[in-house]
């Protein structure tokens, strides 16, 4: 309830009741006035009338029952209702400006309410007006005070300006809840439930888009009802009500975008793909030294019957750091090239196609690699041989293309793209996927890899319209990896230990990672480290941004430790975004064949780089990342014989946002509980909105973990409803709910994914 600025009040008046069937669509301006519309716009984008309606209370005061002035404790936070005794103002001593200090009673005691520097309220607050205060009580020389506190006085013509303070008037206002809206330094919260109001005032009667069967089953309120108990509560039960209501509307909406996305995907024709007996799929697991996993199997199998079919395969593959993706997903690779198509596997470094195109060219063996002729593009390779890559691609003498964002360019085409392998597809926008994927001369089959595991509503939710196949355990053989989280705030003394803990593993004949946020003083890597990812440095009253110690960089780091006598003589070496590819690519090789001991490197190492011998990682200023990504970090040790230490250093104060990030991944290695985690540590963001589409649209009250029964009953109401009306013809409040949920970028996010 700010009430930083006079209250403003919208400037015109709705002459009349909106209509039903365009009630939602209606523009602001015609029912606020142009003036508080174009508030609205500025500071939210909204534009129409359901725009606003969807800014949801962030929370409820609870009015309580009325408490006597004088009984009220220090330190409380209360809202009261209250009539203004006096004003005075004052000019302070030991600086500039003035004080305001209205007194109020409830005739049982007298509160006195403090201002600064604003001297204008005294226009408001005069004697004998009532309304309602709220605040925490303080104390100013043994008086009671609220200093600054937020109110609304009572209109002249509402009974409550003149209920006496005890009347049964009085005390059922006092026990509404007061909603408590997300506002700006422009529209405070008050004046935002006043436009609310207005708007509720001009409102029919909804439409419901979710079926009245569904609505009964559950014990929903219908979505008018919803909608006036959710912005107008009489009682905590209404809000909470309208809260069940929306929120169900809220998924089964989204619900059904994604359930018609899925079955328009299925209306494309494609190639099918299938291997033959004897032919490069059966002959290349023949000369695996190892059986596949029951997983790796499963996989393979819902892989192999999504390419036969005659629509493109749109899957997401997720697992946990090593668990075989990539091996299922050559095998899918191979099973296109047995009909001649030619797949592409895009990767989000360098580093990582240059690994993939190894893996390949090691698991192929060299008869079978001459004869698929994987090539591999990127950015910064030669021209000659960017060239030869390029030819390759687009006469069809390459089945198996590997390469970085160069992929996307013009002048990358392909003879027959059967197969588009997005890894670590996070790392991807919709329009990058999108823009290979066109490359083929029908559609090609989709698979997506993630190491960055996925709750099961998430999946539905963000994924909805791709199929999931899931890969949780690991191949035998990995000794696993032991997590600490070390706090140098509190305990300055244990960084020693860090590096006389990394000496012993490299007499031992191991090598380490030492991961840094930052390259040097100047430059961060892009996306390295999601710094703050959850916006930990901002003040949670909305002040000025906490002070932070500038990040560990790979550059100083490097340095230091040269000079460190517990690391004398050992070969250090630094891998970062800024190396030319062909500095990169040397250096992983040299410390993949053993030749560098510790390798000081940003999140370039995120992903796909596999060193068995490498037992250590120190991550600095390991809360300046995320959950999923400290976990991924953490997968590039412990990959073969030798058991793995990681340690995640961290200056973050405890039982900070942020140190309880570092604390979670330290306590658990089961990446699908991280996501959980993660989730609920983390502002929950856009599902279909700026991080994936660039729309404007967001999940409100939805929340994909807390959520979970709504989401997955609300998609089995959007298959059976789908299923039976595809088109949505017999249910046009259901099509006009889709319409307005989602905007073009919306809607085009959909068809991409």
């Amino acid at each position: 309830m700010p009430s930083a600025a006079p209250p403003a009040e919208p400037d015109d008046a709705p002459t009349s009741e909106l209509d039903a069937r365009t009630a939602l669509d209606a523009k602001l301006a015609n029912v606020l006035g142009g003036r508080t519309a174009t508030a609205f716009q500025k500071a939210f984008g909204y534009r129409t009338v359901g725009d606003l309606l969807e800014h949801a209370p962030r929370r409820y005061a609870e009015r309580g029952a009325l408490t006597a002035l004088d009984q009220l404790a220090i330190g409380e936070a209360v809202t009261i209702v209250a009539e203004v005794v006096d004003v005075r103002e004052r000019t302070m001593r030991a600086r500039r400006g003035s004080i305001l200090e209205a007194r109020i009673g409830d005739g049982n005691g007298i509160l006195t309410l403090t201002f600064f520097n604003q001297a204008w309220r005294k226009n408001d607050l005069v004697p004998g007006a009532r309304g309602i205060f709220a605040g925490k009580v303080g104390d100013y020389r043994g008086a009671r005070q609220l200093a600054h506190p937020d109110y609304e006085l009572f209109d002249a013509e509402d009974p409550r300006a003149t209920a006496d303070a005890g009347s049964d008037e009085a005390l059922r206002w006092s026990r509404q809840p007061i909603p408590i809206y997300p506002a700006t330094s422009t529209l405070s919260s008050w004046q935002i439930a006043k436009a609310v109001g207005i708007v509720l005032d001009t409102l029919p009667r909804l439409e419901d888009p979710i079926p009245s069967s569904v609505r009964t089953r559950l014990g929903l309120v219908p979505y008018r009802t919803a909608l006036e108990q959710l912005h107008r509560p009489e009682k905590v039960a209404d809000f909470k009500g309208a809260q069940d209501a929306l929120r169900y509307r809220e998924a089964f909406v989204l619900q059904t975008a994604l359930v018609q996305r899925r079955l328009a995907a299925r209306s494309t024709a494609s190639t099918p793909r299938t291997a033959e007996p004897g032919g490069i799929l059966e002959r290349f697991d023949r000369t695996l030294p190892f059986t596949l996993t029951e997983d790796q199997q499963t996989v393979g199998a819902e892989i192999a019957d999504d390419l036969a079919a005659s629509w493109p395969m749109h899957r997401l593959v997720q697992g946990e750091v090593g668990s075989g993706k990539t091996l299922v997903a050559i095998r899918a690779m191979l099973t296109v090239a047995e009909s001649g198509g030619q797949s592409a596997l895009i990767a989000p470094t360098e580093v990582l196609a240059a690994q993939h195109l190894r893996s390949l060219v090691k698991f192929l063996g060299p008869d079978m690699a001459a004869e698929l002729r994987p090539v591999i593009v990127t950015g910064s390779q030669g021209a000659k041989e960017r060239q030869r890559a390029l030819l390759a691609a687009a006469s069809g003498g390459s089945r198996l293309v590997v390469g970085t964002h160069a992929l996307l360019g013009d002048r990358v085409d392909f003879a027959e793209l059967g197969l588009v392998v997005v890894d670590e597809q996070h790392r991807f926008g919709v329009e990058q996927r999108e823009a290979l994927r066109t490359k083929g001369s029908t559609p090609p089959h989709v698979l997506v890899l993630t190491a960055t595991p996925i709750p099961r509503t998430v999946a539905m939710t963000v994924f909805g319209d791709l199929d999931v196949s899931t890969i949780q355990g690991l191949p035998s053989g990995r000794a696993g990896v032991e997590t600490f989280a070390v706090g140098l705030t509190e305990r300055p003394g244990w960084e020693p230990r860090i590096w006389t803990r990394m000496a012993e593993e490299l007499d031992a004949g191991r090598q380490a990672f030492v991961v840094c946020p930052a390259i040097d003083d100047v430059h961060a890597e892009e996306g390295a480290a999601e710094d703050d990812p959850e916006g930990d440095t901002t003040d949670p009253d909305g002040g000025a941004p906490a002070v932070r110690r500038p990040p560990a960089t790979v550059l100083a780091v490097a340095e230091r430790m040269a000079t460190m006598p517990v690391l004398a003589d050992r070969r250090i070496a630094v891998l970062h975004g800024r190396m030319s590819a062909e500095d990169k690519d040397r250096t992983m090789t040299e410390f993949a064949a053993g030749r560098i001991d510790v390798l000081v490197a940003t999140t370039v190492i995120e992903v796909g780089v596999d060193v068995p011998n490498a037992s250590m990682m120190a991550v600095l200023d390991a809360d300046r990342f995320g959950v999923s990504q400290l976990h991924q970090l953490r997968g590039r040790i412990g990959r073969g014989q030798y058991p793995g230490v990681c340690l995640l250093v961290t200056h973050a104060e405890d039982e900070s946002t942020a140190r309880e990030r570092v604390e979670a991944v330290a306590a658990s290695d089961d990446g699908f509980e991280l996501a959980r985690v993660d989730l609920e540590l983390r502002r929950e963001g856009d599902v279909l909105g700026e991080r994936q589409s660039g729309g404007r649209s967001s999940l409100t009250l939805l929340r994909v973990v807390r959520d979970a029964d709504v989401i997955v009953d609300a998609r089995a109401e959007a298959e059976r409803v789908l299923g039976r009306d595809p088109e949505l013809t017999g249910h046009p409040e259901l099509a006009a709910a889709l319409a307005r949920r989602l905007d073009e970028s919306d809607a085009a996010f959909l068809g991409k994914n």
